[in-house]
Protein backbone atom coordinates (compact mmCIF):
# COMPACT_ATOMS: atom_id res chain seq x y z
CA UNK A 1 0.00 0.00 0.00
CA UNK A 2 1.35 3.42 -0.97
CA UNK A 3 0.21 6.73 1.43
CA UNK A 4 -0.31 9.46 -1.17
CA UNK A 5 2.13 12.32 -0.97
CA UNK A 6 4.55 14.00 -3.55
CA UNK A 7 6.99 11.24 -3.24
CA UNK A 8 4.73 8.09 -3.77
CA UNK A 9 3.82 9.72 -7.69
CA UNK A 10 6.76 7.97 -9.18
CA UNK A 11 5.97 4.42 -8.22
CA UNK A 12 2.19 4.70 -9.00
CA UNK A 13 0.82 2.69 -11.45
CA UNK A 14 -2.00 2.36 -13.99
CA UNK A 15 -2.99 5.85 -12.61
CA UNK A 16 -2.90 9.22 -13.49
CA UNK A 17 -0.41 11.56 -12.00
CA UNK A 18 0.26 15.48 -11.86
CA UNK A 19 3.80 15.24 -13.24
CA UNK A 20 3.50 19.14 -13.47
CA UNK A 21 3.82 19.14 -9.46
CA UNK A 22 7.59 18.93 -10.15
CA UNK A 23 7.57 22.79 -11.12
CA UNK A 24 6.70 25.72 -8.73
CA UNK A 25 2.82 26.02 -8.73
CA UNK A 26 0.77 29.37 -7.78
CA UNK A 27 -2.56 29.31 -7.03
CA UNK A 28 -4.62 32.16 -8.85
CA UNK A 29 -7.71 30.83 -7.88
CA UNK A 30 -9.15 30.95 -4.17
CA UNK A 31 -12.01 28.75 -3.91
CA UNK A 32 -14.30 28.22 -0.98
CA UNK A 33 -16.04 25.38 -0.34
CA UNK A 34 -13.58 22.16 -0.96
CA UNK A 35 -16.13 19.54 -1.15
CA UNK A 36 -16.33 16.46 -3.67
CA UNK A 37 -18.09 18.17 -6.37
CA UNK A 38 -15.12 21.04 -6.81
CA UNK A 39 -12.37 18.28 -6.15
CA UNK A 40 -14.13 16.56 -9.27
CA UNK A 41 -14.95 19.61 -11.44
CA UNK A 42 -13.07 22.73 -11.67
CA UNK A 43 -9.82 21.24 -9.56
CA UNK A 44 -10.11 18.61 -12.33
CA UNK A 45 -10.19 20.53 -14.73
CA UNK A 46 -7.27 22.69 -13.63
CA UNK A 47 -5.22 19.60 -13.16
CA UNK A 48 -5.92 18.98 -16.68
CA UNK A 49 -4.86 22.55 -17.92
CA UNK A 50 -1.55 22.21 -15.64
CA UNK A 51 -0.91 19.06 -17.33
CA UNK A 52 -1.02 20.43 -20.85
CA UNK A 53 2.00 23.05 -19.30
CA UNK A 54 1.53 26.85 -19.51
CA UNK A 55 -0.60 27.79 -17.05
CA UNK A 56 1.87 27.51 -13.95
CA UNK A 57 -0.24 30.79 -12.18
CA UNK A 58 -3.91 28.94 -12.08
CA UNK A 59 -3.40 26.22 -9.07
CA UNK A 60 -5.97 26.70 -6.06
CA UNK A 61 -6.11 28.01 -2.77
CA UNK A 62 -8.63 26.54 -1.34
CA UNK A 63 -10.58 27.91 1.86
CA UNK A 64 -13.12 26.43 4.09
CA UNK A 65 -14.85 28.21 6.13
CA UNK A 66 -16.78 26.06 8.45
CA UNK A 67 -15.17 24.33 11.62
CA UNK A 68 -15.70 20.94 10.07
CA UNK A 69 -13.70 21.91 7.04
CA UNK A 70 -10.11 21.39 9.50
CA UNK A 71 -10.32 17.79 8.64
CA UNK A 72 -9.91 17.83 5.10
CA UNK A 73 -7.65 20.69 5.48
CA UNK A 74 -5.16 18.08 7.62
CA UNK A 75 -6.07 15.15 5.22
CA UNK A 76 -4.50 16.75 2.68
CA UNK A 77 -1.88 18.85 4.50
CA UNK A 78 -0.14 15.21 4.85
CA UNK A 79 -1.15 14.13 1.48
CA UNK A 80 0.69 17.46 -0.26
CA UNK A 81 -2.31 18.16 -0.94
CA UNK A 82 -3.14 15.79 -3.57
CA UNK A 83 -6.03 13.15 -3.94
CA UNK A 84 -7.32 10.40 -6.12
CA UNK A 85 -10.08 11.13 -8.54
CA UNK A 86 -11.72 7.71 -9.45
CA UNK A 87 -14.74 8.35 -12.27
CA UNK A 88 -17.25 5.58 -13.01
CA UNK A 89 -18.90 5.24 -16.69
CA UNK A 90 -22.62 3.15 -16.71
CA UNK A 91 -20.32 0.69 -18.69
CA UNK A 92 -18.52 -0.09 -15.60
CA UNK A 93 -15.47 1.36 -16.94
CA UNK A 94 -13.42 3.37 -14.89
CA UNK A 95 -9.86 5.76 -14.91
CA UNK A 96 -8.66 7.25 -11.63
CA UNK A 97 -6.02 10.11 -11.57
CA UNK A 98 -4.22 11.77 -8.67
CA UNK A 99 -4.99 15.55 -8.80
CA UNK A 100 -2.39 18.36 -8.25
CA UNK A 101 -4.24 21.74 -8.80
CA UNK A 102 -5.09 22.46 -5.30
CA UNK A 103 -1.46 23.70 -4.21
CA UNK A 104 -2.83 24.94 -0.27
CA UNK A 105 -5.60 24.74 1.51
CA UNK A 106 -6.90 27.31 4.75
CA UNK A 107 -8.99 26.82 7.24
CA UNK A 108 -11.02 30.43 7.84
CA UNK A 109 -12.00 29.75 11.66
CA UNK A 110 -8.32 29.10 12.20
CA UNK A 111 -6.44 32.10 10.69
CA UNK A 112 -9.27 34.76 8.52
CA UNK A 113 -5.90 36.90 8.51
CA UNK A 114 -4.41 34.50 5.67
CA UNK A 115 -7.12 34.20 3.47
CA UNK A 116 -7.27 37.69 3.42
CA UNK A 117 -3.73 37.83 2.73
CA UNK A 118 -5.19 35.97 -0.24
CA UNK A 119 -7.79 37.45 -1.66
CA UNK A 120 -5.54 40.86 -1.06
CA UNK A 121 -2.77 39.45 -3.40
CA UNK A 122 -3.04 40.66 -7.07
CA UNK A 123 -1.87 36.89 -7.82
CA UNK A 124 -5.58 35.90 -6.92
CA UNK A 125 -7.38 36.42 -10.00
CA UNK A 126 -10.56 34.39 -9.52
CA UNK A 127 -12.68 33.96 -7.05
CA UNK A 128 -14.98 30.54 -6.98
CA UNK A 129 -17.23 29.53 -4.64
CA UNK A 130 -19.30 26.01 -4.50
CA UNK A 131 -20.91 27.25 -1.04
CA UNK A 132 -24.38 25.56 -1.91
CA UNK A 133 -27.89 27.34 -3.18
CA UNK A 134 -28.53 28.47 0.23
CA UNK A 135 -24.90 30.26 1.07
CA UNK A 136 -26.01 33.15 -0.64
CA UNK A 137 -28.65 34.58 1.57
CA UNK A 138 -30.96 35.75 -0.87
CA UNK A 139 -34.51 35.33 -0.79
CA UNK A 140 -37.00 32.82 -2.72
CA UNK A 141 -39.29 34.60 -2.35
CA UNK A 142 -38.60 38.37 -2.52
CA UNK A 143 -35.55 37.68 -4.68
CA UNK A 144 -33.94 40.20 -2.00
CA UNK A 145 -30.67 40.05 0.39
CA UNK A 146 -32.01 38.28 3.37
CA UNK A 147 -29.05 36.64 5.74
CA UNK A 148 -29.96 33.95 8.17
CA UNK A 149 -26.92 32.10 8.60
CA UNK A 150 -24.76 33.27 12.22
CA UNK A 151 -21.43 34.25 10.28
CA UNK A 152 -23.23 36.20 8.00
CA UNK A 153 -25.31 38.26 10.70
CA UNK A 154 -21.92 38.53 12.68
CA UNK A 155 -20.24 40.02 10.15
CA UNK A 156 -22.83 42.63 9.08
CA UNK A 157 -23.53 43.53 12.97
CA UNK A 158 -19.23 44.04 13.48
CA UNK A 159 -17.69 44.59 10.20
CA UNK A 160 -14.44 45.40 12.23
CA UNK A 161 -13.99 42.31 13.02
CA UNK A 162 -12.38 39.61 11.47
CA UNK A 163 -14.63 37.50 8.78
CA UNK A 164 -16.63 34.53 9.44
CA UNK A 165 -18.45 34.13 6.07
CA UNK A 166 -17.80 33.69 2.52
CA UNK A 167 -19.74 37.27 1.59
CA UNK A 168 -17.70 38.76 4.63
CA UNK A 169 -14.24 37.46 3.46
CA UNK A 170 -15.35 38.46 -0.72
CA UNK A 171 -16.57 41.95 0.61
CA UNK A 172 -13.48 42.45 2.65
CA UNK A 173 -10.99 41.23 -0.07
CA UNK A 174 -12.67 43.66 -2.52
CA UNK A 175 -12.49 46.40 -0.06
CA UNK A 176 -8.43 45.69 0.20
CA UNK A 177 -7.87 45.61 -3.88
CA UNK A 178 -9.79 48.67 -4.10
CA UNK A 179 -7.72 50.75 -1.46
CA UNK A 180 -4.62 48.98 -3.40
CA UNK A 181 -5.73 50.12 -6.69
CA UNK A 182 -5.38 46.83 -7.60
CA UNK A 183 -7.99 45.07 -10.49
CA UNK A 184 -10.34 43.29 -8.69
CA UNK A 185 -10.39 39.62 -8.78
CA UNK A 186 -13.37 37.65 -10.88
CA UNK A 187 -16.27 35.94 -8.68
CA UNK A 188 -17.68 33.05 -9.79
CA UNK A 189 -20.25 31.05 -8.57
CA UNK A 190 -20.67 27.45 -8.86
CA UNK A 191 -23.51 26.36 -7.41
CA UNK A 192 -27.11 24.98 -8.61
CA UNK A 193 -28.61 28.78 -9.21
CA UNK A 194 -30.33 30.12 -12.40
CA UNK A 195 -28.37 33.06 -13.00
CA UNK A 196 -25.76 32.40 -10.45
CA UNK A 197 -23.73 34.87 -11.27
CA UNK A 198 -26.11 37.74 -11.04
CA UNK A 199 -27.58 35.88 -7.46
CA UNK A 200 -23.74 35.93 -6.79
CA UNK A 201 -23.43 40.15 -7.43
CA UNK A 202 -26.82 41.19 -5.71
CA UNK A 203 -25.15 38.91 -2.58
CA UNK A 204 -22.20 40.59 -2.13
CA UNK A 205 -23.11 43.85 -3.43
CA UNK A 206 -25.87 43.62 -1.00
CA UNK A 207 -23.54 42.93 2.01
CA UNK A 208 -21.00 45.59 0.89
CA UNK A 209 -23.93 48.26 1.08
CA UNK A 210 -25.11 47.24 4.62
CA UNK A 211 -21.55 48.73 5.78
CA UNK A 212 -19.94 50.82 2.58
CA UNK A 213 -21.94 52.09 0.40
CA UNK A 214 -19.28 53.53 -1.51
CA UNK A 215 -17.80 49.99 -1.88
CA UNK A 216 -21.00 48.54 -3.27
CA UNK A 217 -21.36 50.81 -5.79
CA UNK A 218 -17.29 50.00 -7.04
CA UNK A 219 -18.02 46.39 -6.57
CA UNK A 220 -21.46 47.06 -8.93
CA UNK A 221 -19.30 48.70 -11.74
CA UNK A 222 -15.87 47.27 -11.49
CA UNK A 223 -16.53 42.98 -10.95
CA UNK A 224 -17.19 40.83 -12.79
CA UNK A 225 -19.42 37.89 -11.54
CA UNK A 226 -19.82 35.18 -14.72
CA UNK A 227 -22.62 33.08 -14.29
CA UNK A 228 -21.98 29.26 -15.07
CA UNK A 229 -23.55 25.74 -15.35
CA UNK A 230 -21.38 22.82 -13.94
CA UNK A 231 -22.35 19.11 -14.29
CA UNK A 232 -21.46 16.22 -12.66
CA UNK A 233 -22.77 13.65 -10.33
CA UNK A 234 -20.42 13.28 -6.93
CA UNK A 235 -21.42 11.75 -4.07
CA UNK A 236 -19.78 12.46 -0.45
CA UNK A 237 -16.63 9.94 0.10
CA UNK A 238 -17.48 7.25 2.26
CA UNK A 239 -15.00 4.92 3.92
CA UNK A 240 -16.19 2.24 0.94
CA UNK A 241 -14.52 4.49 -1.14
CA UNK A 242 -11.43 4.89 0.45
CA UNK A 243 -11.30 0.86 0.51
CA UNK A 244 -11.62 0.47 -3.17
CA UNK A 245 -8.98 3.07 -4.18
CA UNK A 246 -6.61 1.24 -1.74
CA UNK A 247 -7.96 -2.16 -3.53
CA UNK A 248 -8.10 -1.17 -6.89
CA UNK A 249 -5.22 1.01 -7.04
CA UNK A 250 -2.95 0.20 -3.96
CA UNK A 251 -3.69 3.59 -2.58
CA UNK A 252 -3.30 5.05 0.89
CA UNK A 253 -5.67 8.36 0.77
CA UNK A 254 -7.46 10.20 3.47
CA UNK A 255 -10.11 11.65 0.98
CA UNK A 256 -10.64 10.13 -2.32
CA UNK A 257 -13.52 11.25 -4.82
CA UNK A 258 -15.40 8.95 -6.70
CA UNK A 259 -17.95 10.63 -9.55
CA UNK A 260 -19.78 9.77 -12.64
CA UNK A 261 -17.68 9.98 -15.81
CA UNK A 262 -19.90 12.74 -17.07
CA UNK A 263 -19.02 15.70 -16.83
CA UNK A 264 -19.58 19.90 -18.15
CA UNK A 265 -18.93 23.39 -17.37
CA UNK A 266 -20.42 26.22 -19.37
CA UNK A 267 -18.91 29.51 -18.37
CA UNK A 268 -19.91 33.04 -19.19
CA UNK A 269 -16.57 34.73 -21.01
CA UNK A 270 -16.12 37.94 -18.32
CA UNK A 271 -13.24 38.17 -16.48
CA UNK A 272 -11.64 41.10 -15.22
CA UNK A 273 -8.34 40.08 -14.13
CA UNK A 274 -7.61 37.03 -17.21
CA UNK A 275 -8.96 33.54 -16.89
CA UNK A 276 -7.27 30.29 -17.44
CA UNK A 277 -7.42 28.75 -20.80
CA UNK A 278 -10.03 26.41 -20.13
CA UNK A 279 -11.68 25.96 -23.43
CA UNK A 280 -8.52 23.83 -24.15
CA UNK A 281 -9.61 21.39 -21.46
CA UNK A 282 -13.05 21.17 -22.28
CA UNK A 283 -14.88 23.89 -20.78
CA UNK A 284 -17.34 26.16 -22.91
CA UNK A 285 -16.68 29.45 -23.05
CA UNK A 286 -19.91 31.25 -24.03
CA UNK A 287 -21.56 34.64 -24.16
CA UNK A 288 -24.77 33.35 -22.54
CA UNK A 289 -25.30 30.96 -20.33
CA UNK A 290 -28.58 31.15 -19.37
CA UNK A 291 -30.33 27.72 -21.77
CA UNK A 292 -27.56 25.86 -20.77
CA UNK A 293 -28.62 26.13 -17.14
CA UNK A 294 -31.84 26.18 -17.46
CA UNK A 295 -31.56 22.68 -19.31
CA UNK A 296 -29.44 21.47 -16.21
CA UNK A 297 -31.40 22.98 -13.29
CA UNK A 298 -34.75 22.07 -14.91
CA UNK A 299 -34.08 18.66 -16.52
CA UNK A 300 -31.48 16.87 -14.00
CA UNK A 301 -31.78 18.87 -10.79
CA UNK A 302 -35.43 19.25 -10.35
CA UNK A 303 -35.23 15.41 -11.72
CA UNK A 304 -33.50 14.65 -8.81
CA UNK A 305 -35.67 15.83 -6.58
CA UNK A 306 -38.61 14.38 -7.98
CA UNK A 307 -36.95 10.94 -7.46
CA UNK A 308 -34.97 11.21 -3.80
CA UNK A 309 -38.29 12.18 -1.70
CA UNK A 310 -40.84 9.08 -3.98
CA UNK A 311 -38.25 7.01 -4.18
CA UNK A 312 -37.35 7.24 -0.51
CA UNK A 313 -40.87 6.86 0.57
CA UNK A 314 -41.41 3.92 -1.80
CA UNK A 315 -38.45 1.91 -0.04
CA UNK A 316 -35.10 2.61 -2.74
CA UNK A 317 -32.07 4.12 -0.57
CA UNK A 318 -29.61 4.51 -4.04
CA UNK A 319 -30.20 6.68 -6.39
CA UNK A 320 -29.41 4.21 -9.32
CA UNK A 321 -32.23 1.83 -7.77
CA UNK A 322 -34.54 4.37 -8.72
CA UNK A 323 -32.92 5.33 -12.03
CA UNK A 324 -32.90 1.38 -13.45
CA UNK A 325 -36.55 1.18 -12.28
CA UNK A 326 -38.84 1.17 -15.10
CA UNK A 327 -41.51 2.85 -13.63
CA UNK A 328 -39.49 5.84 -11.81
CA UNK A 329 -37.56 6.00 -15.40
CA UNK A 330 -40.89 6.58 -17.22
CA UNK A 331 -42.22 9.15 -14.61
CA UNK A 332 -38.89 10.81 -15.28
CA UNK A 333 -39.16 11.14 -18.84
CA UNK A 334 -42.55 11.83 -18.91
CA UNK A 335 -41.66 14.76 -16.28
CA UNK A 336 -39.08 16.28 -18.80
CA UNK A 337 -40.80 15.95 -21.58
CA UNK A 338 -44.23 17.05 -20.58
CA UNK A 339 -43.32 19.56 -18.00
CA UNK A 340 -39.73 20.39 -18.19
CA UNK A 341 -39.26 20.98 -21.54
CA UNK A 342 -41.78 23.30 -22.71
CA UNK A 343 -40.01 25.37 -20.74
CA UNK A 344 -36.63 25.96 -21.92
CA UNK A 345 -34.83 28.17 -24.13
CA UNK A 346 -33.06 26.74 -27.35
CA UNK A 347 -29.96 24.53 -26.27
CA UNK A 348 -27.14 25.69 -29.01
CA UNK A 349 -25.36 22.08 -29.95
CA UNK A 350 -27.85 20.01 -27.51
CA UNK A 351 -30.35 17.28 -28.69
CA UNK A 352 -32.48 17.64 -25.73
CA UNK A 353 -34.52 14.32 -26.59
CA UNK A 354 -30.93 12.72 -26.08
CA UNK A 355 -30.20 14.86 -23.01
CA UNK A 356 -32.95 13.26 -21.33
CA UNK A 357 -32.32 10.15 -22.25
CA UNK A 358 -28.39 10.32 -21.11
CA UNK A 359 -30.00 11.21 -17.79
CA UNK A 360 -31.73 8.54 -17.20
CA UNK A 361 -28.25 6.52 -17.97
CA UNK A 362 -26.53 8.24 -15.65
CA UNK A 363 -29.23 8.27 -12.57
CA UNK A 364 -28.66 4.48 -13.28
CA UNK A 365 -24.90 4.28 -12.96
CA UNK A 366 -24.48 2.23 -9.54
CA UNK A 367 -21.25 2.52 -9.69
CA UNK A 368 -21.05 5.82 -8.71
CA UNK A 369 -23.32 4.87 -5.39
CA UNK A 370 -24.99 8.57 -4.57
CA UNK A 371 -27.32 8.18 -2.12
CA UNK A 372 -31.50 9.67 -2.41
CA UNK A 373 -30.88 11.04 0.80
CA UNK A 374 -27.82 13.32 -0.60
CA UNK A 375 -30.18 14.51 -2.91
CA UNK A 376 -33.20 15.00 -0.70
CA UNK A 377 -30.80 17.01 1.64
CA UNK A 378 -32.10 20.94 2.18
CA UNK A 379 -34.61 20.69 -0.34
CA UNK A 380 -36.13 24.02 0.84
CA UNK A 381 -33.34 25.78 -1.50
CA UNK A 382 -33.26 23.60 -3.79
CA UNK A 383 -36.77 22.70 -4.83
CA UNK A 384 -38.03 26.55 -5.20
CA UNK A 385 -34.64 27.06 -7.64
CA UNK A 386 -35.13 23.84 -9.86
CA UNK A 387 -38.85 22.71 -9.70
CA UNK A 388 -41.41 25.22 -9.18
CA UNK A 389 -40.14 27.47 -11.81
CA UNK A 390 -41.60 25.05 -13.92
CA UNK A 391 -44.76 24.61 -11.93
CA UNK A 392 -45.04 27.68 -12.38
CA UNK A 393 -44.08 27.98 -15.77
CA UNK A 394 -46.75 24.82 -16.80
CA UNK A 395 -49.55 27.06 -14.21
CA UNK A 396 -49.02 29.92 -16.27
CA UNK A 397 -49.30 28.45 -19.77
CA UNK A 398 -52.57 26.52 -18.25
CA UNK A 399 -50.82 22.85 -18.31
CA UNK A 400 -51.18 20.12 -16.13
CA UNK A 401 -49.64 20.25 -12.97
CA UNK A 402 -49.29 16.73 -11.64
CA UNK A 403 -46.54 15.73 -11.55
CA UNK A 404 -44.66 18.54 -10.28
CA UNK A 405 -47.46 19.02 -6.95
CA UNK A 406 -46.81 15.05 -6.42
CA UNK A 407 -43.47 16.04 -5.80
CA UNK A 408 -44.45 18.58 -3.10
CA UNK A 409 -46.72 16.32 -1.91
CA UNK A 410 -44.08 13.77 -1.77
CA UNK A 411 -41.58 16.47 0.10
CA UNK A 412 -44.19 16.63 2.91
CA UNK A 413 -44.72 12.74 3.25
CA UNK A 414 -41.02 12.69 3.16
CA UNK A 415 -40.70 15.34 6.30
CA UNK A 416 -42.97 13.04 8.31
CA UNK A 417 -40.21 11.02 8.72
CA UNK A 418 -41.80 7.43 7.50
CA UNK A 419 -41.40 5.37 4.13
CA UNK A 420 -44.81 3.49 2.94
CA UNK A 421 -43.72 0.32 4.76
CA UNK A 422 -42.87 2.09 7.82
CA UNK A 423 -39.23 2.97 8.05
CA UNK A 424 -37.59 5.66 9.48
CA UNK A 425 -36.24 8.60 7.50
CA UNK A 426 -34.33 11.00 8.87
CA UNK A 427 -34.38 14.65 6.64
CA UNK A 428 -31.62 17.07 6.86
CA UNK A 429 -32.81 20.38 6.09
CA UNK A 430 -31.39 23.93 7.42
CA UNK A 431 -35.32 25.08 7.56
CA UNK A 432 -36.20 21.58 8.80
CA UNK A 433 -37.89 22.56 12.19
CA UNK A 434 -39.93 25.37 10.20
CA UNK A 435 -40.93 22.57 7.62
CA UNK A 436 -41.93 19.69 9.74
CA UNK A 437 -44.10 22.04 12.33
CA UNK A 438 -45.56 22.87 9.32
CA UNK A 439 -46.56 19.69 7.93
CA UNK A 440 -47.56 18.67 11.65
CA UNK A 441 -50.55 21.49 11.15
CA UNK A 442 -51.72 19.48 8.14
CA UNK A 443 -54.19 17.60 9.63
CA UNK A 444 -55.96 20.79 11.39
CA UNK A 445 -54.93 22.84 8.15
CA UNK A 446 -54.98 21.04 5.39
CA UNK A 447 -52.57 22.95 2.77
CA UNK A 448 -50.28 24.22 5.88
CA UNK A 449 -47.01 23.19 4.33
CA UNK A 450 -47.81 24.96 1.13
CA UNK A 451 -48.74 28.38 3.30
CA UNK A 452 -44.70 28.58 3.53
CA UNK A 453 -44.13 32.15 2.05
CA UNK A 454 -40.25 31.73 2.28
CA UNK A 455 -40.48 28.45 0.42
CA UNK A 456 -43.51 28.46 -1.78
CA UNK A 457 -44.36 31.90 -1.97
CA UNK A 458 -48.01 32.69 -3.30
CA UNK A 459 -48.69 29.21 -4.87
CA UNK A 460 -50.78 27.91 -1.80
CA UNK A 461 -53.39 31.18 -3.18
CA UNK A 462 -53.75 28.83 -6.89
CA UNK A 463 -56.41 26.44 -6.42
CA UNK A 464 -55.21 23.74 -8.88
CA UNK A 465 -51.99 23.40 -6.94
CA UNK A 466 -53.38 23.48 -3.39
CA UNK A 467 -56.43 21.03 -4.53
CA UNK A 468 -53.72 19.03 -6.45
CA UNK A 469 -51.50 19.09 -3.36
CA UNK A 470 -54.39 17.63 -1.12
CA UNK A 471 -55.27 14.92 -3.28
CA UNK A 472 -51.67 13.88 -3.94
CA UNK A 473 -50.88 13.75 -0.29
CA UNK A 474 -54.05 11.70 0.38
CA UNK A 475 -53.28 9.24 -2.22
CA UNK A 476 -49.81 8.90 -0.87
CA UNK A 477 -51.11 8.23 2.56
CA UNK A 478 -53.71 5.38 1.11
CA UNK A 479 -51.86 3.89 -2.09
CA UNK A 480 -48.51 4.30 -1.40
CA UNK A 481 -45.88 6.15 -3.48
CA UNK A 482 -45.81 3.93 -6.41
CA UNK A 483 -48.83 3.76 -7.44
CA UNK A 484 -48.84 7.89 -7.38
CA UNK A 485 -45.74 7.27 -9.40
CA UNK A 486 -47.80 5.42 -11.96
CA UNK A 487 -50.67 7.11 -12.02
CA UNK A 488 -49.36 10.55 -13.56
CA UNK A 489 -46.28 8.88 -15.78
CA UNK A 490 -49.25 7.16 -18.50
Amino acid sequence: MTHLDQHALGSLSGVVVPTYRERPITAGVVHFGVGAFHRAHQAMYLDRLLSAGGADDWGICGVGVLPRDAALRDVLAAQDHLYTLVTRAPDGSSEARVVGSIVTLLHAPDDPAAVLARLADPATRIVSLTITEGGYSISDDTGEFDPRDEGTLGDLADPGRPPQSVLGFITAGLRARREAGAVPFTVVSCDNIQGNGDVCRRAVVSFAERSDPDLARWIESEVAFPSSMVDRITPATTDAVRRSVAEEHGIEDGWPVQSEAFTQWVLEDHFTAGRPALEEVGVQLVDDVEPYELMKLRLLNASHQAMSHLGVLAGATLVHEVGQDPLFARFLLRYMHTDALPTLLPVPGVDLDRYCEELIERFGNEAVEDTLARLATDSSDRIPKFLLPVLRHRLAAGADVSRPVLVLAAWSRYLEGRTDAGGSIEPTDLRLEELRAAVAREADEPGAFLRLRAVFGDLAEDEQVLDGYLDARRRLAEQGARACVEAVSA
